[in-house]
């Protein structure tokens, strides 16, 4: 995760999650596995799930960027599901300034999946597909497939399951507007 602090706001960069590799043990519908989102997962997800917002703590009540607005951008590539995140709430921009910011998790529900059983350990959940609800900055919880939670949607429980993967940022200031500037001169 990279965070820059430039004169537009605070501009985050990264991967919020990596295909293929094995989380660490996670509570999930079928109990304690170890859990694998399968790639192209995320792909199909963007193209299906409709206005993806950024949050803090996967609290729904706030949201600092969003799809729909230009201000998150999501791609799955060979690696996984990068993101590229502006905020400009002052509160998040002052979070990441102090190093508060711990990384990435994301929220999916309707998840299809398929459980390997092994006989020496864990079984293993194969996130195939799954509808992507939010990816959130981790601030207070522990990152990297911390929680299962609820979440209420038009009367109606809908589980969103949350995940993460656990880096430790880079944040930085950017106090070179040349580029702003030209970019100003120009329009």
């Amino acid at each position: 995760m990279k965070i820059e602090k430039r004169a537009d706001g605070l501009h985050i960069s990264g991967y919020v999650n990596v295909t293929g590799k094995l989380s660490k043990p996670v509570i999930t519908p079928h109990g304690k596995v170890l859990e694998t989102i399968e790639e192209r997962a995320f792909d199909r997800a963007i193209k299906k799930s409709g206005e993806i917002t950024v949050t803090v703590d996967h609290d729904s009540g706030h949201s600092y960027a969003s799809t729909f607005d230009g201000t998150l951008q999501l791609k799955e590539d060979a690696i996984g599901l990068h993101a590229n995140v502006l905020v400009t709430d002052p509160t998040v921009i002052e979070m990441a300034h102090k190093g508060l910011i711990k990384g990435w998790s994301f929220g999916m529900y309707n998840v299809v999946d398929e459980l390997e059983k092994r006989a020496d350990g864990l079984p293993i959940r194969h996130v195939k597909d799954f509808v992507l609800d939010h990816v959130t900055l981790v601030k207070d919880k522990i990152p990297c497939y911390s929680a299962t939670s609820v979440e209420y949607r038009a009367d109606s429980p809908t589980e969103i399951e949350t995940r993460a993967i656990d880096i430790m940022p880079e944040y930085s200031e950017k106090t070179d507007y040349t580029e702003y500037i030209e970019r100003l001169r120009r329009i």
